[in-house]
């Protein structure tokens, strides 16, 4: 079979699930209310191949791909592997190009501002490196914001003489006032740079970030978003977030691709002024492109976001929230407020989406983690630090509620 009919093949599967009666059958449905409709989620379950060791409650690292796009991925694999170097010296660039515009297409923006990285640490990275930095600039951010970026701006620290000021965000906010507040009082006019979470990845709390970006701005401060967890997770577009400078994340997150595919928007009147990390002298100061000097990469992993991108328009974003959102609520709801047991994720229902972080208070968070795997077979992750003391769980869009009730009853055993 060649790369088109192979293609041909996975797509005709993918398309043959998204017009079957079950899905057209609920297409009046809101999607809060298709949230709670079991049947219709088994369906999306049974497209991915789960191990039967665990339930898998730690997806906020790396998603597994559903089986089509994973087969369409191979496909991908097989097929530049015949061509080799005639496909990287005749198509590699206009392909990566191609599925460049089509995540843009899904963030809002424009082609031309938007570039495929590997992940959010590179594409942030690339940002926080791109600062022509100068003794005495002051960058702002918080100490729940992953440790990857926090540790660059640490390198300009030592390299430049910028001053990190780091503030830490309350993990149950009663305004957006509150933690725009918060981020204001850091600034100073040697502030040039403002980092700031989209969604936190160790408690899961959304940020109001158009009203962060809207008071930075009016200190003369550009404004970096740390995506990582938002983007295919929360339903927006790149004007909903105040006209924020620059925006990273990773796609093999919540979007679901192969591993080593993340993006970074930059706004088109930021990137003249931005220093690559590695020079591509072929292309102008006003073009993203000279940020994306990549050298020969597994181009493979590019291409196979087509099909991820297939797959998340299929189910479709506003469900897809919806969705998570009922399943953290379905679990939380439940140990909230139970003696014992410590949330540190937002009360209001708003403020987070899919992931939540909860605590034992007589169990440290690794002996948390390590028991609910071996005692539960439960799979999380432990997060114990930056005020933040629990086990991250993140459910995904094949989670059932029959495993969260699994969770829940090992939370009350374990903290009765």
């Amino acid at each position: 079979m060649d790369k088109r009919d192979f293609l041909k093949t996975s797509g005709g599967a993918l398309g043959a699930l998204f017009a079957s009666s079950l899905w057209t059958s609920r297409a009046g449905l809101a999607p809060a209310a298709l949230a709670r409709d079991d049947a219709f989620w088994d369906e999306i379950r049974r497209q991915y191949l789960l191990t039967p060791d665990y339930i898998n409650l730690e997806n906020g690292y790396f998603l597994m791909q559903s089986q089509p796009v994973l087969d369409a991925f191979v496909g991908h694999v097989r097929a530049i592997n015949l061509e080799a170097s005639h496909y990287m010296r005749t198509r590699q660039f206009d392909d990566k190009r191609a599925v460049a515009g089509r995540i843009a297409g899904l963030l809002g923006c424009a082609p031309e501002e938007l570039i495929i990285t590997r992940n959010t640490t590179e594409s942030l990275d690339t940002i926080i490196h791109a600062f022509d930095w100068h003794a005495g600039d002051e960058a702002v951010m918080a100490e729940q914001d992953y440790g990857a970026m926090l540790d660059m701006f640490r390198l300009q620290a030592r390299r430049y003489g910028i001053v990190n000021k780091v503030v830490s965000l309350p993990h149950d906010p009663q305004s957006d006032d509150e933690i725009v507040n918060l981020y204001e009082s850091q600034i100073t006019p040697k502030t040039r740079l403002l980092m700031v979470c989209h969604l936190v990845n160790i408690t899961g709390q959304i940020l109001p970030v158009a009203k962060i970006t809207a008071m930075a701005h009016r200190h003369n401060v550009l404004v970096m978003v740390d995506g990582a967890h938002a983007f295919a997770h929360l339903d927006f577009k790149i004007a909903d977030l105040g006209g924020c400078d620059f925006y990273g994340s990773s796609l093999h997150k919540w979007l679901g691709t192969p591993l080593g595919a993340g993006m970074l928007y930059v706004r088109r009147d930021r990137i003249h002024d931005l220093w690559p990390i590695f020079a591509d002298m072929s292309m102008p100061d006003d073009d993203i492109r000279k940020l994306n000097h990549t050298g020969t990469h597994a181009v493979w992993t590019d291409l196979a976001l087509n099909e991820a991108i297939d797959f998340h328009a299929g189910v479709g974003i506003a469900r897809k929230e919806a969705r998570m959102r009922y399943l953290q609520r379905y679990w939380t709801d439940q140990v909230r407020g139970v003696p014992g047991i410590t949330l540190n994720t937002p009360t209001d229902p708003r403020r987070s989406c899919g992931i939540a972080n909860v605590g034992v208070d007589k169990l440290r968070p690794g002996d948390l983690a390590h028991t609910l795997l071996e005692r539960y077979r439960i799979w999380t992750v432990a997060i114990d630090g930056a005020g933040v003391h629990g086990a991250r769980i993140t459910p995904h869009l094949f989670t059932t509620t029959e495993e969260l009730d699994s969770l829940v009853r090992a939370l009350k055993e374990l903290a009765a």
